[in-house]
């Protein structure tokens, strides 16, 4: 599989990412991020990029492990359905 590479704007800032996946996931990943940063920084103005940057990845794991707990759970209940 290709590596594919995009430009994209996080927060103001410039990258340039390169992964295995498409250029629309890709993009779609770094738009999360950025609308992740916009929110904590809305809600806390006065807070410094770096700081923004590590509430950002700290919600965003939070999200993951609530959603791979629920998937876990359902996971669970359908093997225990299963003759």
């Amino acid at each position: 599989m290709t590596k594919n590479r995009l430009s994209v704007e996080i927060y103001g800032q410039h990258y340039q990412i390169v992964g295995k996946v498409s250029p629309s996931y890709m993009r779609e990943v770094a738009n999360h991020v950025d609308e992740k940063m916009r929110e904590i920084a809305n809600v806390n103005p006065r807070l410094d990029t770096t700081r923004i940057a590590v509430l950002s990845a700290v919600n965003i794991a939070d999200e993951y492990l609530r959603l791979k707990q629920e998937y876990d759970e359902i996971l669970h209940l359908v093997e225990d359905e299963t003759p």
